[in-house]
């Protein structure tokens, strides 16, 4: 069962101390002086947040919750923006996974257990729409999001251009592919991004790749589990580079 707090002074205590914070979720016309308070800090904080009813709350518990909860996050998060220059003055080479809308935690979690086995520096995530880090997934990924460093961006786009300017190739892990996968130079710094379950990799995250690339398939079944393909991806890379 995932952490949380709630009651509106104990929420807001906690962002001020720097807590870190998954979701806060607030009763849909809360009003007062603390509750205005509490929005303007989560605002600040950039944390995401979400109006339910309030029989949404009191499902999650009946003590006096004051019409806030809050789910303290199970990891800390980092800035890619702080990362990819440190890797660069250690002399390494940046590897990174960019997950675009992996909402099934399962393959989250199954994801994360490749990554951290094939050396990546960071995964990427967006804030919202995806699958969080949750006790759920920390045990799917075998512990691994307890030790590879998870970053989470409310742009997408804008950090995957980011990574383009610091000197990153962005291999897009697409169906709709020109080449295929093992065709690519790995051994300078690389970030591979893999799309959604449903709708793989968004028009405008594709147009800004510079390499779509594509598993050849030779069975009936079009395409891989998205987990299974970004563990193809990433070993690939491992490859390569273990051949350097």
């Amino acid at each position: 069962m995932d952490n949380y707090i709630f009651g509106i002074r104990t929420v807001i205590e906690a962002i001020t101390a720097g807590e870190e914070i998954d979701k806060v979720i607030i009763k849909k016309g809360l009003q007062g002086e603390l509750a205005t308070e509490l929005l303007k800090i989560i605002r600040e904080n950039k944390i995401n947040f979400q109006f339910v009813p309030a029989e949404g709350i009191d499902r999650i518990t009946k003590k006096n919750h004051q019409g806030v909860i809050a789910y303290i996050s199970n990891i800390s998060y980092y800035s890619i923006e702080e990362i990819i220059p440190q890797l660069y003055e250690q002399g390494l080479t940046p590897f990174v996974l960019v997950l675009e809308g992996i909402t099934d935690v399962r393959n989250f979690g199954a994801i994360a257990r490749s990554a951290e086995c094939a050396g990546v520096n960071a995964i990427i995530i967006p804030t919202k729409g995806a699958a969080q880090v949750t006790a759920d997934a920390i045990k799917t990924s075998a512990g691994a999001l307890s030790h590879i460093k998870v970053c989470r961006t409310d742009n997408i786009l804008k950090t995957t251009k980011f990574l383009k300017d610091s000197g990153i190739k962005i291999v897009a892990a697409t169906e709709k592919g020109n080449t295929e996968f093992y065709n690519n130079n790995y051994k300078d710094p690389i970030a591979i991004v893999v799309g959604s379950e449903e709708f793989g990799i968004s028009k405008e995250l594709l147009r800004t790749a510079d390499s779509l690339s594509k598993i050849p398939i030779q069975g009936k079944i079009a395409s891989l589990n998205v987990s299974v393909a970004a563990a193809i991806f990433l070993f690939e890379v491992v490859k390569q580079r273990s051949n350097d």
